[in-house]
C-alpha cells in the first residue's frame, strides 16, 4: 500500500492525532482549530480556570532546545485542561548521557505519557517521535530546527481572524529573517491554505529562501515597498543563532534597512496590526515606540497562544470532537 499521499499528523479518518506542521492540513482542520480555541479564551476570564478535558491524562514537555515562552504556554495550557504536566530537564537526562531519542521516548511512553510535546533543534525530530509512539500516544511539535512552528503559526492565524475576521481580502507581509525561521514556515503555509489573498514576504537576499515565489509568495527585498498597502505586519525575530557565516553586516544595519518604525508602519494600511512571535529585540527588528503603539497585538498573540494550545491538545487527545465543526467566521 502506498503511503506517499497519507499526512503522519492524520488517522484513517481524516482526524487529526499528532500536529507536526500547518503544512498539508486540510483548511477545515485549521479553521476547527481556531474555532474551538475561540471556546477556550474565556477560560482565562474564570476564577477557576480549569475544563477536565484532559484530566487523568499525562502531558510531557520535551524541550530540547530551551523555549521558556513557548513551554510555559503549553504547561498552562495543559493545566487548565486539568492534565498532569511534567516538564524534563533534557540537558540533564539520559540524551544527554548518550541514550538515543527513542529509546529516551519509549521509557517515558513506559510512565504513561499520553501527549509528548516536543521542541528540537534538529528539523524532523517530532516527525520521527511520532512514527515510533503507541497510536493513544499524541505528539505535538513546538518548533524543529528551521522546519516548522505550527502552533505558533495556528495562533498567528487566530489573531489575524480575531482582528480582521476573513483571510480572503487581506495582505500580510512576514518581515526579517525568513531563512532561519520556522514560524514564517508555519505561517505562510497556514495563510496560504486558508485563503489569504496575498502573502509577501520581505527581508534582504542573504535571509530569504529561494524557492518562496514557487508557493505563491511576492518577495520584496526592500521594506517599505512591502509593506505598502498591508493588512497585517508580522515582524520575525533575527536569529542568530542560527546563522552560519556573514549574512548580515550587522544588528544596527539591519534595522536601519528593515527595522519597523513608525514612520514606515504608516506606509501599511492605517488599520494595520503589527505581530511578533517573540522574544522581542527592540531596535533590532522593531522600534520601541512601534512595540508600545495602538496597532501592536504583540500581547494579545501571547494570550491567545494559550487558548490554541489548549484547543490543539484537546483535540488531538480526542477530547474535543472532530466531527465537522459549526460554521464560524471562516467556513472550509
Amino acid at each position: 500500500m502506498s503511503t506517499t499521499t497519507h499526512n503522519p499528523q492524520l488517522n484513517k479518518h481524516g482526524e487529526l492525532v499528532h500536529l507536526l506542521s500547518t503544512e498539508g492540513l486540510p483548511r477545515d482542520i485549521l479553521t476547527h482549530i481556531l474555532d474551538t480555541a475561540s471556546s477556550f479564551v474565556s477560560v482565562s476570564d474564570r476564577e477557576v480556570k480549569k475544563v477536565p478535558l484532559l484530566r487523568g491524562k499525562s502531558v510531557f514537555n520535551l524541550f530540547f532546545e530551551n523555549s521558556t515562552r513557548t513551554r510555559t504556554t503549553f504547561e498552562i495550557a495543559a493545566t487548565r485542561l486539568s492534565a498532569d504536566v511534567i516538564n524534563l530537564d533534557i540537558a540533564r537526562s539520559s540524551t544527554a548521557k548518550g541514550e538515543s531519542l527513542l529509546d529516551t521516548i519509549a521509557n517515558l511512553s513506559a510512565m504513561a505519557a499520553d501527549i509528548f510535546v516536543v521542541r528540537h533543534g534538529e528539523s524532523g525530530a517530532p516527525y520521527l517521535i511520532a512514527q515510533h509512539v503507541a497510536p493513544h500516544v499524541h505528539v505535538i511539535n513546538a518548533g524543529d530546527g528551521r522546519h516548522a512552528h505550527p502552533t505558533q503559526g495556528l495562533l498567528d492565524m487566530y489573531t489575524i481572524r480575531h482582528y480582521k475576521r476573513d483571510f480572503s481580502n487581506l495582505t500580510v507581509a512576514i518581515v526579517g529573517d525568513v531563512l532561519h525561521s520556522r514560524v514564517a514556515r508555519s505561517d505562510i503555509h497556514a495563510l496560504l491554505t486558508l485563503g489569504c489573498a496575498e502573502v509577501r514576504v520581505v527581508g534582504p537576499r542573504t535571509l530569504v529562501p529561494g524557492d518562496l515565489a514557487e508557493m505563491g509568495v511576492r518577495v520584496f527585498n526592500q521594506l517599505e515597498e512591502g509593506l505598502k498597502g498591508c493588512d497585517v505586519v508580522i515582524m520575525l525575530r533575527l536569529q542568530n543563532e542560527r546563522m552560519s557565516g556573514a549574512l548580515l553586516p550587522s544588528s544596527q544595519e539591519f534595522f536601519k534597512r528593515y527595522g519597523l518604525t513608525p514612520e514606515r508602519l504608516a506606509l501599511a494600511k492605517p488599520d494595520a496590526i503589527v505581530m511578533h512571535p517573540g522574544p522581542i529585540n527592540r531596535g533590532v527588528e522593531i522600534d520601541s515606540a512601534v512595540v508600545d503603539g495602538r496597532q501592536s497585538v504583540i500581547l494579545p498573540q501571547v494570550t491567545f497562544g494559550i487558548a490554541v494550545r489548549m484547543a490543539v491538545m484537546g483535540i488531538v487527545a480526542g477530547t474535543v470532537r472532530q466531527a465537522q465543526p459549526q460554521p464560524q467566521g471562516m467556513s472550509a
